[in-house]
């Protein structure tokens, strides 16, 4: 089935607000895996404001006992202060994405010429030797697949928010087509598709339908969002029943 990864940002951003270490990233965390969940996500900024570098070690000795099944999935721009920061918990997934530092969120995949897909080899070719599976993060654009496989990455998160936006206005066709062609043509160059950004429960099921087998959806704001009326548990419950129900619908191999 699709896993589902659950972003902690949010929670990160909201212990922020406060010196009071409430409310525990941890025991957020450790919630999310009784859940039932796959994993969790976050994406460390150069700002630290939300996911903090300390962070990182204390989420990895959290979850060590339940890896590598319940995946640590790390998202980021791969500085060198990125890298060295990966490094010390070799997670089972990292996902590039090309973020200046100052961005509110990610907003956009990468623009990968030739010259650009050859800088990320490098990346690749490290983050590989720490057994580390590695995504990047695309726009829902069937031509970026080509340049996106030839860095040797394992596969690609496609950017929703878009699709995301389209909905709220009533007009998701389009880019529903464009993230579902994408992931198509993605599947032909043996690249995994995982998905991202936006993603609620009134848009994610329409656009499971629509599109071959996802690998994870990668699922943070709006899954806080709902956790203010549903519960977190449920919430995530809810999440995950709807990847489970779209795998089952999915044609066997």
């Amino acid at each position: 089935m699709s896993r589902l990864s659950v972003n902690l940002n949010k929670i990160a951003l909201l212990r922020n607000a406060r010196r009071t270490g409430v409310p525990d990233l941890l025991h957020f965390a450790r919630l999310v895996h009784d859940a039932g969940a796959h994993g969790i996500t976050v994406h460390p900024r150069p700002d630290e404001r939300h996911i903090r570098r300390t962070d990182i070690p204390a989420l990895a000795a959290l979850i060590q006992p339940w890896r590598p099944q319940f995946e640590f999935n790390i998202e980021g721009y791969p500085d060198p202060a990125f890298l060295d920061l990966v490094a010390t918990v070799a997670p089972e997934q990292v996902t590039l994405v090309p973020d200046a530092p100052g961005v509110l969120t990610s907003e956009e995949g990468w623009r990968l010429d030739t010259s650009g897909a050859a800088c990320l080899q490098d990346v690749v070719e490290r983050l590989h030797g720490l057994r580390s599976r590695v995504i990047l993060f695309v726009d829902p654009d069937p031509a970026a697949i080509a340049a996106a496989a030839a860095t040797g990455a394992d596969g690609i998160e496609i950017y929703t928010g878009g699709y995301a936006a389209a909905w709220r206005a009533g007009d998701p066709a389009g880019l529903r087509a464009a993230c579902a062609e994408t992931a198509a043509v993605a599947a032909r160059h043996g690249l995994l598709v995982n998905i991202g950004h936006d993603l609620n429960l009134q848009n994610l099921p329409p656009l499971l339908a629509a599109m071959p087998p996802v690998a994870e959806a990668s699922i943070g704001h709006e899954l806080t969002a709902d956790a203010l009326l549903m519960g977190w548990h449920a919430a995530i419950v809810a999440y995950r029943d709807i990847l489970a129900a779209q795998a089952a619908l999915q044609p066997p191999a």
